[in-house]
């Protein structure tokens, strides 16, 4: 599970180095994402792993559909206007499937778990 949530935030942090300029790891954009995982896998170590479990594939989807899919979407209601560019959807793309090893490893855990 910790190593499916590091390849999520790894999918973030592509995207972020690529598509914002002058992007590093303590960005905001990159290390607070980074400290909500870290917290989310530290609690999966302790005795609320079911709760951290959950709050991992909420996380997960959130950055599917949130940041890999619809932030790419020029829909109305985003506050900026998305770049509509191959190399632009391409980065999202990353960005969108290192999020489901974490999502179906969550489900995995949480059917298994039950």
């Amino acid at each position: 599970m910790p190593l499916t949530a590091i390849i999520g935030w790894s999918g973030l942090f592509i995207h972020n180095l690529a598509e914002l300029p002058g992007q590093s790891l303590l960005s905001p954009e990159s290390f607070i994402p980074l400290l909500v995982t870290a917290l989310l896998v530290a609690g999966w170590f302790t005795p609320i792993r079911h709760a951290a479990t959950l709050a991992m594939l909420g996380w997960g989807l959130l950055h599917f559909f949130g940041g890999g899919l619809i932030s790419v979407l020029p829909l109305p209601f985003l506050p900026f206007l998305p770049e509509q560019t191959l190399s632009h959807y391409l980065f999202h793309a990353v960005y969108a499937l290192a999020q489901l090893p974490l999502v179906f490893s969550t489900v995995g855990w949480l059917r298994q778990s039950s």
